[in-house]
């Protein structure tokens, strides 16, 4: 899937309208400096490294995490509607840990950590677009995420921090310590993390399923013409409203992501 340069913007936007929304004083001012201050990275950051995996294209991580916010938003209507405490975390909480759950993807203050692969035969065998950025010191995404918001003085509370660190549910073995325990007092006090999860989960299974159904859909016909007659849903729009390109893309620095830009 491709964004266009409009798409990115307004996508941009958007994530900075739920800041403005529902992140409070005094950290919204913090949070929004920091995203303003690495706009030009994150804007046009993927959200994964592969095909195989979701939304691994320029502006896939902002329209991930915009997905994520909203599925986080419908399924805590959903647990609420069926008896869950919806006291034990706030609705800021909630947009704050969807919003920041896959920072650390970013990589640091001074590199991505997704740079476009230079191997030909990955690119086009695997399916590998980007590839991970050996001059990042390793840490996991919900680690690198935390360092970040802290070394730039923005506070994260208890329930937003362990629904960061657990967001990728039981898929991370390093969440065991957290979601298998039996004793009733090592448990997670509130649903906000199994919230969280199932959202994320939610938003990469909506983006492989546009991604690869359609194209496993051809392959069927192709060995079984006539099977298979499920249809898919209508392309969803992404666009809200209408702007030129050069209003879009504004003024960047890098003349990497100028390039990246001018093939959209």
């Amino acid at each position: 899937m491709n964004l266009t340069a409009e798409q990115i913007q307004e996508n941009w936007n958007e994530l900075m309208d739920y800041i403005n929304e529902y992140i409070s004083e005094p950290r919204k001012e913090k949070l929004l400096a920091f995203y303003e201050q690495y706009a030009e990275r994150i804007m046009l950051m993927p959200a994964a490294h592969k095909k195989e995996y979701h939304n691994a294209f320029p502006g896939g991580y902002v329209e991930h995490v915009l997905r994520v916010i909203r599925c986080s938003l419908r399924q805590a209507g959903l647990w609420q509607s069926e008896g869950c405490d919806m006291n034990t975390f706030t609705t800021e909480e909630l947009v704050f840990s969807a919003l920041n759950h896959d920072l650390g993807k970013m990589g640091d203050e001074e590199q991505e950590a997704y740079i476009p692969q230079t191997d030909n035969w990955r690119r086009e065998k695997l399916g590998e677009d980007y590839m991970f950025n050996t001059k990042v010191p390793f840490a996991s995404v919900p680690d690198r995420g935390l360092f970040m918001l802290q070394s730039h003085g923005i506070q994260y509370t208890f329930n937003e921090m362990v629904a960061i660190q657990t967001h990728d549910g039981l898929y991370d073995k390093a969440n065991e310590k957290y979601l298998m325990s039996f004793m009733p007092e090592q448990k997670p006090r509130t649903s906000l993390p199994f919230i969280l999860h199932q959202a994320d989960l939610m938003a990469a299974r909506i983006e492989f399923e546009r991604e690869w159904l359609p194209k496993l859909k051809e392959d069927k016909k192709s060995v079984d013409a006539g099977k298979g007659n499920f249809t898919l849903g209508n392309k969803p729009n992404m666009s809200k409203k209408t702007s030129t390109k050069t209003k879009a893309l504004g003024s960047f620095k890098s003349e990497g992501l100028k390039n990246i830009f001018d093939s959209l």
